[in-house]
């Protein structure tokens, strides 16, 4: 450290810097936009990573989007998270030419939903949360929520309900805090757009380790 400091030419620090703040800012802790700014604000920087959004007024509005897409996409294997919500889109009605499989249903062992996940063409989750300030979705795990639902599939559509979009990333983790390590679900992800990856000489590739298309659905 002496080296460095004389290499530098200034002083060489014996005590370590006074901190006068940890953490956020009072007034950042207080920052909050109202529900139309949030949609505006998410739209605009999932999109300027490459993501696709749709506002939609209710869930038979996101079943309708679904389906013309996976018509548009012809696509012929589909996969869901078990959740309640998911049911509503009755897909498996509207889409009588192609697969619909949900995640952890019936007496399958794990390994048969990841490779069912990686075959998919299209993957449909519900998010846990959204931060409009960052543009980023998040999804966490659990038996019926598999990761792979959302990390395998070619296209990644992910509902958005209104209600839980946030304005800043800290009212997302404040609620993981409070959960303690011991109840924390096996992943949490974080999904800002389609999966991008560069290379030393910066080349930019698209869905390399994960869906090459994903679509929010803001629904409310």
């Amino acid at each position: 450290m002496n080296r460095i400091a004389s290499r530098l030419n200034r002083p060489r620090m014996t005590e370590a810097p006074k901190q006068p703040f940890r953490g956020a800012p009072d007034f950042w802790k207080s920052y909050k936009w109202n529900e139309q700014e949030c949609i505006e604000r998410f739209t605009q920087n999932f999109i300027s990573v490459g993501g696709h959004v749709a506002h939609l007024a209710s869930m038979e509005d996101v079943s309708v989007f679904i389906v013309d897409k996976a018509r548009e996409l012809e696509a012929k294997y589909l996969v869901r998270q078990n959740e309640p919500d998911l049911e509503q889109l009755q897909l498996e009605s509207k889409l009588p030419d192609a697969k619909i499989a949900v995640w952890n249903s019936g007496d399958s062992e794990p390994a048969y939903w990841k490779e069912r996940s990686a075959e998919a063409d299209i993957g449909i989750v519900m998010a846990d949360h959204a931060v409009a300030y960052t543009g980023s979705v998040v999804v966490m795990s659990s038996p019926h929520k598999g990761r792979s639902v959302s990390l395998l599939p070619t296209v990644l559509m992910i509902i958005v309900p209104v209600d839980r979009l946030k304005t800043r990333l800290g009212e997302v983790l404040l609620q993981f805090d409070e959960l303690g390590p011991g109840q924390l679900p096996a992943g949490i992800h974080f999904i800002s757009g389609p999966s991008r990856s560069s290379d030393i000489e910066n080349d930019l590739t698209i869905g390399v380790h994960g869906p090459g298309i994903v679509y929010a659905l803001v629904v409310g």
